[in-house]
């Protein structure tokens, strides 16, 4: 078998060779990118080349050479694009729905496989032999992310060393309706939004266990078990989506959710508002804000107001902002780690996730390896019932990771050492070094960092 598989790509080998360039590795349809928003030539070079080049993976629109449709090649074609379009379509994410610019995991993605050199891989390179990217069509994608980090998400203060890095500081401040956020505080912590005033939101996200309850799974009213682990509310408004599947997609839409969950909260609420308005004093407060009075609307703005105040800065915001002797050297080479293993690609941005849903996992099988498989495992398919969505879930924050225990959608890992050893082997599919191992470690838990002022887990 293996003998006829060479001597077919041998065969294709040779007529490639006979045929135009724009016979062979042919990428989108010329049409296909005409929406993207093209207003410099980094960008339109760009844009050029990943439609050329690591489209033909990467789209399912893409336009397929000759040989595509002859046997081996139709097989490891079809596949490539399954594969390549499940980690990243470039089609959907040059062209997002909600008119954002290229995400920072995208950018991550595509500098990194730049800089490791993984893309294109050598199987691939032996189908399409022209599908290599030039040193200079490598510069010129390096030059475009460098560009748009730089025009859309480096954040004010950062070192000038750490601009074009794919993790950024959390922002001092964020300035918002200060009677708003006190509201959203107190609402935070009130039972009455449980049907029988036993459980406020804090109750599973409780501020001073890291924003979660640090259980696998919540207990709601009655002591019902929720089925999924409770995220954390900490600097929940850079999150791109809420919940571990994206059902949500704005902190608004998810405080409306466990009022209403018959295993949360399990009230409603015309049953809150009622309950509410009985306290004169609150209303009172309520409508000095909200003139409206109390509903779904004003109650969730307020909560949503609140949780996008629950910033944790750490140590790691001073390092990236310069001061160098904020992280010691274990931490420092733990953070360089994290960025060369490719943790960063995900784990992105000002959280260090919350940006993308990814696959759990590339590498072998997670869920099949811990057994019981359950609705949770579905992920994102559970919300779009896409195929490509089938046990993908929204990348966690890995910020105060050290106290946000256990860990994963199901949370049955319980420390964080051996959560490191499982993303190692399921997402990267490698083994790390002891060494390597307790420096990304030490850098995570520089990520715990303070609210308020005061250090969390303490």
């Amino acid at each position: 078998m293996k003998s006829k598989l060479v001597i077919v790509l041998i065969v294709l080998v040779l007529v490639a060779l006979a045929l135009p360039v724009s016979n062979l590795v042919v990428g989108l349809p010329s049409n296909s990118l005409t929406k993207a928003k093209v207003d410099d030539a980094t960008t339109a070079k760009a844009l050029m080349i990943i439609g050329q080049k690591c489209a033909n993976c990467h789209s399912t629109e893409v336009v397929r050479p000759f040989y595509a449709s002859l046997p081996p090649a139709k097989g490891i074609v079809e596949r490539d694009i399954r594969v390549g379009t499940r980690e990243l379509n470039y089609l959907e994410a040059l062209l997002p729905s909600d008119n954002q610019p290229v995400s920072e995991v995208v950018l991550a993605k595509t500098e990194h496989a730049i800089q490791v050199g993984s893309m294109p891989p050598t199987p691939y390179l032996m189908l399409h032999w022209n599908g290599a990217l030039s040193g200079a069509e490598k510069q010129a994608l390096l030059d475009w992310v460098r560009a748009v980090r730089a025009k859309h998400y480096v954040v004010a203060g950062v070192a000038p060393q750490f601009q074009n890095d794919p993790v950024q500081p959390l922002p001092e401040k964020v300035d918002l309706d200060a009677r708003k956020v006190a509201l959203g505080d107190k609402l935070y912590h009130d039972k009455r939004l449980s049907k029988d005033n036993s459980l406020a939101c804090a109750g599973c996200h409780d501020l001073a266990k890291g924003g979660t309850d640090q259980q696998q799974y919540s207990k709601g009213v009655g002591g019902q078990l929720g089925g999924i682990n409770a995220p954390t509310t900490f600097n929940a408004g850079f999150q791109f989506k809420q919940f571990w599947d994206g059902r949500a997609a704005t902190l608004e839409e998810q405080a409306d959710g466990p009022p209403n969950n018959p295993i949360e909260m399990a009230s409603n609420w015309p049953e809150i508002i009622g309950k509410l308005k009985q306290d004169a004093e609150f209303t009172k407060e309520f409508t000095a804000v909200y003139p409206e009075g109390f509903s779904k609307e004003t109650i969730t703005s307020a909560i949503a107001t609140f949780e996008r105040t629950l910033l944790t800065p750490s140590r790691f915001d001073k390092f990236l902002r310069g001061q160098a002797d904020a992280l010691t050297a274990d931490e420092k080479r733990g953070y360089e780690l994290f960025k060369s293993h490719g943790c960063a690609t995900c784990h992105a941005g000002k959280i260090l996730g919350g940006q993308s849903f990814e696959l759990m996992s590339r590498h072998g099988d997670y869920i099949a390896d811990r057994g019981n498989r359950t609705d949770a495992d579905l992920g994102r398919y559970s919300v779009t019932k896409r195929e490509d969505d089938r046990g993908k879930f929204k990348v966690p924050t890995l910020r105060n990771i050290a106290i946000t225990f256990p860990y994963f959608h199901d949370g049955t890992v319980k420390e964080l050492k051996q959560a490191v050893e499982y993303m190692a082997k399921y997402q990267l599919g490698k083994t790390l070094a002891a060494a390597d191992t307790d420096a990304m470690l030490k850098f995570l838990h520089a990520l715990t960092g303070e609210y308020n002022g005061k250090p969390l887990g303490k």
